[in-house]
């Protein structure tokens, strides 16, 4: 009796999508579920100290809130975890902290006129 000859399944590769039309031939295609790394990020933002006020700037949670720095975190890339007005605390890199002015006064407070101003 003969032995089978042993057949394997396609490689999942196989099912990769085509590259989108138009593009030159010499263009690599970059697939859509490559992650973007921002290589700037490892030179952190200058300026930044415990108990600034700072925006969270780019994309993701919190993204666009105030949030007072905790703690700064040195390494390959510049941390600080920081704490939103929500009492949310969360680790941001610091280039996508952008520093704002000293606290405004809160909503239940009356508004100070200048001297002399009436």
């Amino acid at each position: 009796m003969r032995k089978r000859k042993v057949t394997y399944p396609p490689p999942k590769t196989a099912n990769r999508p085509a590259p989108p039309s138009g593009l030159p031939t010499d263009a690599p295609y970059v697939r859509p579920t490559v992650a973007t790394i921002d290589l700037s990020a490892g030179k952190g933002r200058a300026g930044l100290a415990v108990g600034g006020r700072v925006r969270i700037a780019g994309s993701g949670l919190y993204a666009g809130e105030i949030a007072v720095i905790e703690r700064l975190v040195s390494g390959v890339i510049p941390q600080a975890v920081v704490r939103t007005e929500a009492g949310k605390t969360r680790q941001v890199r610091t280039i996508d902290l952008e520093p704002v002015g000293q606290a405004a006064p809160s909503a239940g407070a009356p508004p100070v006129a200048a001297p002399g101003a009436e």
